[in-house]
């Protein structure tokens, strides 16, 4: 899996890849997009999808305070997870069941609940911890929507800390189990308090609200923005101390600074973001009908029934720089699209053309691209470069 995330991001944006052909109708320039990787670890595609998922998600959640709820766990357990991945699915499904459990028994009411899993700390290190998005309101069983703004963290804390370990020595094997009982004892004895559960207080408009938790919740491990530098052998990073709140600066090696990203790509199909309560799949839609019935009788609105569209490439590109790249830029006429390119069984063949001008065009492409890429063995052969075993290339990835 790792291997293949990888893979993925190192062709983002190749053109050997495959590609999309697109000529103006009026001065006929061409424009070749490249596919992207689409891949969790790439921090270009993941940062866009992060901002489209928060705007997304900002106007399909109901229109409530939504309490940013955080819960971390013993320093010392972090192995065993980093082991043991399977268990990072008990862990999010333990935390949201915990806050779900005391909102039926203490305020008799489901609210919605978003969890987010992040298994990075500021610094790249493995670090196993959940945020999660709840609603600071729940429906009753007749469909009444009724609001709190109170969570007992020091209780929470405690049974917090009892579930994680509890579900440790249930889901562990025997000679497992034996192995780190140590740790769990040392976990229990170190944090008379509980676990850690952080939950800021959130204030402002409720959209800008969901928009910055989501974009926190599906963040990459690390951001351009953060490497300060790199020579080619070592990486410098800046990051915040949890402890003292002061930015600092760290220097690794190359090797160290890709090991401690490649820790964090997910196995193939796990949900790194899972819904719970109101905002659970097979129930969400029944929710919405009886807070609708609701809202209707105290002309109340929570609920928006109009679900927001993703929007496509051009569209985020348009917002963001104010131009639209289906726009020629030298005559003002509109790109058509005219094919493309895609990588089948390692040879690129046409996918789609529009007419047979169209397939010449992107035939006498791949005989180009082709060329080059011979030309570039040829000279690599010659030069007898040597190829790393790391991808430096994400460091300048944009």
């Amino acid at each position: 899996m790792v291997k293949k995330e990888i893979e993925k991001f190192r062709t983002c944006g190749d053109m050997k890849q495959g590609f999309k052909l697109f000529v103006c109708e009026g001065c006929h320039d061409v424009k070749v997009l490249a596919y992207r990787c689409r891949s969790r670890f790439c921090t270009s595609c993941s940062c866009g999808e992060a901002e489209e998922w928060s705007r997304v998600l900002s106007q399909d959640a109901y229109q409530v305070i939504h309490r940013h709820v955080i819960f971390t766990i013993d320093e010392g357990l972090r192995i065993v997870f980093e082991k043991h991945r399977y268990l990072l699915k008990d862990l999010m499904d333990s935390a949201a069941g915990l806050l779900k459990e005391y909102l039926l028994k203490r305020k008799h009411l489901q609210a919605g609940i978003i969890a987010g899993l992040h298994t990075f700390g500021a610094r790249g290190q493995f670090n196993p911890h959940v945020h999660m998005m709840v609603t600071m309101g729940g429906i009753k069983r007749d469909g009444e929507w009724l609001t709190y703004d109170y969570f007992p963290f020091e209780m929470l804390r405690k049974q917090w800390q009892t579930v994680v370990l509890k579900f440790l020595r249930e889901k562990l094997q025997s000679n497992e189990k034996k192995r780190i009982q140590p740790l769990l004892q040392k976990a229990w004895n170190d944090n008379k308090d509980g676990f850690y559960i952080y939950a800021p207080k959130q204030k402002g408009n409720v959209k800008e609200q969901l928009r910055y938790i989501g974009r926190y919740m599906r963040k990459p491990a690390i951001g351009i923005n953060r490497i300060k530098s790199y020579d080619g052998d070592t990486v410098e990073i800046r990051y915040i101390d949890k402890k003292d709140g002061q930015e600092k600066q760290e220097k690794v090696s190359v090797e160290e600074f890709i090991g401690r990203l490649i820790k964090h790509i997910p196995e193939e199909q796990f949900k790194v973001i899972r819904h719970y309560g109101i905002y659970a799949r097979r129930i969400v839609k029944l929710c919405q009908k009886l807070v609708e019935a609701w809202q209707k009788t105290v002309r109340r609105w929570i609920v928006r029934m109009n679900r927001l569209k993703r929007r496509n490439w051009c569209e985020r590109q348009t917002e963001r720089t104010g131009k639209d790249p289906r726009v020629c830029p030298h005559c003002g006429n509109y790109y058509e699209y005219k094919g493309e390119v895609c990588l089948k069984d390692g040879d690129l063949i046409v996918k789609y053309a529009v007419g047979e001008m169209a397939r010449k065009c992107l035939e006498r492409m791949i005989d180009h691209i082709k060329g080059n890429a011979k030309e570039e063995i040829k000279k690599k052969g010659k030069d007898n470069i040597s190829q790393p075993n790391y991808c430096p290339v994400y460091l300048f990835a944009v």
